[in-house]
């Protein structure tokens, strides 16, 4: 089984009355050495079974790089199951529901993989850009260092109170399919966390990571989550494919309505398997 969670209650207050105020904050010290180092295992077969892709582009947002690298596989969860267990983790949802209370749905997971020297950061934007909630506040996002991330290999950077203000987003020249905005960079705060800390931040929260210029690849992973009554008309349009799973409320069934199976209770078997697996 894996080794002991380390954070055994909800997140302290002073961390949800940061978000509530600056629109983020993080936590050193989240998940277990085992924990990540099966998260890490998945994404080295994500890696050798071509599951992810360079999404950096020459300056023009078409033409893909082959000098410098921003690795991206987005969704996740539809290809593995590994994955797919990780927003019903009990420690999860606990500080899900402290930052942007019940009922919530998983809306969206990714990971970028910024290789070592070469590896470009993602530019500022604000996730509600795409998301289009009504409220930013009612969303968030977990960004999980699976590496130490640090200034040096271009950790995520935010701005503070950002989610009060509205930026000009457009299309990215550095991506083949992201936007970006001018934020005040003065304003900007580096979060540098071990490998296995997280950084929670609201949908209105600008942020962006820088490049890697260390001698070792960083990964972070983006798990997204939303208040339940704050899902926009268009997604729950049900002629479309449902892209959110029920995590908490009356509607949830732990995975069996989107994934035909109990999903809720088998994140240390998957870990456990995961890791077998790497032996």
């Amino acid at each position: 089984m894996t080794d002991a969670i380390h954070i055994q209650q909800p997140l302290p207050s002073f961390c949800v009355q940061q978000f509530h105020e600056e629109g983020y904050t993080s936590v050193p010290t989240f998940f277990s050495s085992l924990e990540i180092d099966a998260m890490r295992e998945e994404l080295d077969r994500f890696c050798r079974d071509g599951l992810i892709r360079n999404v950096a582009t020459d300056d023009d947002g078409e033409t893909h790089s082959k000098h410098v690298h921003n690795l991206q596989i987005c969704p996740i969860a539809p290809k593995s199951d590994f994955y797919r267990s990780l927003p019903f983790h009990p420690l999860v949802d606990g500080a899900i529901g402290q930052l942007i209370g019940d009922p919530f749905v998983f809306y969206l997971d990714q990971i970028f993989l910024k290789p070592a020297k070469t590896g470009i950061g993602t530019s500022w934007h604000q996730d509600n850009a795409y998301f289009k909630v009504s409220d930013p506040t009612k969303g968030t996002a977990m960004w999980v260092a699976l590496h130490d991330a640090n200034l040096e290999n271009g950790t995520l950077h935010v701005i503070p109170r950002s989610y009060l203000e509205t930026y000009d987003h457009g299309r990215d020249p550095k991506s083949d399919h992201h936007i970006h905005c001018p934020v005040p960079e003065e304003r900007a705060v580096p979060i540098e966390l071990p490998a296995g800390g997280v950084a929670f931040f609201n949908y209105g929260t600008a942020h962006s990571t820088k490049a890697n210029l260390s001698d070792q690849d960083r990964a972070g992973l983006a798990l997204h989550f939303l208040r339940t009554d704050f899902i926009p008309d268009h997604v729950l349009d049900d002629s479309k494919p449902r892209r959110y799973a029920h995590i908490t409320g009356p509607r949830a069934t732990g995975g069996v309505e989107e994934y035909g199976s109990s999903i809720a209770g088998t994140w240390d078997n998957q870990v456990d398997r995961v890791l077998s697996r790497a032996e």
